[in-house]
């Protein structure tokens, strides 16, 4: 028999769901109280990894009805779990099958997006709806960027899931999403919940008076208050990553030095609003297309450029030439869709796509998948999106880098490439900028590839195993090469990642027969004796254990266990792991 996933105690005794459902719908409408099945099933699944059962969603439409939405689910005894754009892929925006000890309920906080610009754009206040394409957007006419500029962008990923992540971002000189100025719930180990304000603003002592406040961006510059005690990004990571013999990842979720309140909390605390620090846009900037059949080249490269260079990269992306096939083929649709409509419309293609395959599933006699082969289908018959001299590459080299510099780093990299690789073993070529933009789209394109290609070939595929790592910088030996037993049940590997940061994300496809999660902690053996770090980028989730650093982290956050109590566990015991 399965443990129950938590004994801790609720708060209170539990209420029957009649109450709290009146309650919740007297807070936020009856419109947002979901609870058929059907209308709770794009909150309920997470988009590679989790699902279970969920009493109900709520859609709260300001800060104040979170508050509100979120003490009466304490108050009534429920787990409850939050939830942003739900773009995660180890599962820690949902439940985690069905064996909780208790309901659990979803607050999907998608409806508050407000993005206040301070101190004239170099900082924001983001509600915990905004998206990471909106704070683009916006921050353009004043030439200044977020941290992360693609990517998880691309989907719809919130602002606020990045910090509560520690995710990382693909540009070098930023570092993880990190802030010390939230403002968020936690709950007390009496059950009392209570509100934190770290954001630096004075804004009162009343919860709902600084909640309202905040989102309508009621404050007056007098109020920002300065505190050089509190930090707004990361700004020690340029240094970090620059610093190729160290021996220790640059990057990861579970540093101790980057857990802070809501950065790291991973869901384990209710956050209404971040201060985050803006940048400043690159200038003219260069894309060098680089392809190598030695990894040893690209690790020169990447060596050479953070130790020699005067201007670190604004980017340095890695995909292996099966990578390059897979995205190619299975992520062409994720590739026209953004670049033909934009980053803005993803998140709500998403969605379609998610009620379409909730339709079908209803029905129970159309074949499955259908929402994925109709799109595969559909990509078939657009010509080919990549460029020609991309897919000469393709043919000639195994291991291919996308570098992205600016300003003055462009001839930088120029000089040093053409005086570096000078054989047919390794070569590189300037892209044009149309070319530079599909490349990096292609590269991003590949992080959904892995899932279409399940879909599609469902009937060969167990599942999917999704790694993401953080290598030591030190590590010269960066290409996994895999013991023949564990290679022997996987179909694809797919290989890509932040290559400068040595953060990778490997995505295997596992045939029929065979069992992923076994394969999955055989895995976990082997980088563990290569001491790599993961997961790097998208946290716990219900897939790996929280260290003792995230745990403790979390149990200040929620003493009672009323957030997400699967986070961090890969059993389904109460006791961190």
């Amino acid at each position: 028999m399965t443990a129950p996933r938590s004994t801790a105690a609720p708060a209170r005794p539990p209420v029957p769901f009649d109450q709290l459902r009146d309650r919740l719908r007297a807070v936020v409408g009856a419109a947002h109280v979901l609870t058929d099945p059907k209308a709770t099933r794009r909150y309920s699944r997470g988009y590679r990894f989790g699902q279970g059962r969920v009493e109900a969603v709520v859609r709260p439409g300001s800060l104040v009805e979170q508050w509100r939405a979120f003490r009466s689910c304490v108050e009534a005894g429920r787990i409850v779990i939050m939830q942003a754009a739900n773009t995660g892929l180890t599962g820690g925006s949902t439940p985690d099958g069905n064996d909780y000890d208790r309901p659990v309920v979803v607050i999907s906080t998608l409806r508050m997006t407000a993005v206040h610009l301070i101190e004239g754009g170099r900082q924001v206040i983001c509600l915990p709806g905004a998206s990471l394409d909106q704070l683009e957007l916006m921050l353009k006419p004043l030439g200044r960027e977020p941290h992360s500029v693609i990517g998880s962008s691309c989907i719809g990923a919130s602002v606020v899931g990045g910090v509560c992540n520690n995710s990382g971002g693909s540009l070098i000189q930023r570092g993880p999403a990190y802030t010390q100025m939230a403002l968020y719930a936690r709950v007390g180990a009496g059950g009392r919940v209570e509100l934190v304000n770290h954001l630096g603003v004075a804004l009162g002592d009343d919860p709902e008076t600084v909640l309202a406040r905040v989102e309508a961006g009621d404050f007056q510059p007098g109020e920002i208050l300065a505190d050089d005690r509190r930090q707004a990004s990361d700004g020690d990571y340029a240094r970090r990553v620059r610093d190729v013999d160290a021996d220790s990842p640059a990057r990861f979720n579970a540093d101790p030095d980057r857990l802070f309140e809501a950065s790291g909390s991973a869901g384990k605390a209710v956050v209404f609003a971040v201060r985050l620090d803006t940048f400043p846009a690159a200038g003219e900037t260069g894309v060098f297309y680089i392809g190598a059949n030695d990894p040893a080249v690209l690790t020169r490269i990447r060596r050479d450029i953070l130790s020699d260079f005067e201007h670190l990269p604004v980017a340095g992306e890695y995909m292996h030439r099966d990578c390059y096939d897979i995205a190619r083929k299975y992520g062409k649709d994720t590739f026209l869709a953004i670049r033909i409509l934009g980053t803005g419309r993803i998140g709500r293609l998403f969605g379609m796509k998610s009620r379409f395959d909730a339709f079908v599933e209803d029905l129970g006699f159309l074949p499955k998948y259908l929402g994925d082969r109709l799109l595969q289908f559909a990509s078939g018959l657009f010509p080919e999106h990549l460029p020609a001299r991309m897919n000469q590459y393709r043919d000639r080299f195994e291991h291919h880098l996308m570098l992205k510099m600016s300003g003055e780093g462009v001839e930088e990299a120029r000089a040093y490439l053409a005086r570096t690789l000078t054989d047919d073993a390794a070569a590189f070529f300037e892209c044009t900028p149309d070319e530079g933009a599909r490349a990096f789209l292609h590269r991003f394109a590949a992080a959904g590839a892995a899932v279409r290609y399940r879909a599609v070939h469902h009937r060969q595929v167990s599942d999917i195993v999704a790694l993401d790592i953080a290598l030591r910088r030190n590590d010269r030996d960066w290409m996994e090469v895999l013991p023949e037993d564990v290679r022997r049940p996987i179909l694809k590997s797919l290989y890509y990642g932040h290559f400068f940061c040595h953060v990778f994300h490997q995505d295997y496809i596992v045939a029929k027969g065979h069992d992923p999660i076994a394969l999955e902690h055989r895995m976990w053996d082997l980088l563990d004796q290569r001491r790599a770090a993961y997961p790097a980028e998208h946290n716990v989730g219900h897939l790996y254990k929280a260290s003792p650093a995230q745990a403790a982290h979390f149990k200040r956050l929620d003493p009672c266990n009323c957030l997400n109590p699967g986070i961090g566990m890969t059993s389904r015991r109460a006791e961190w792991v």
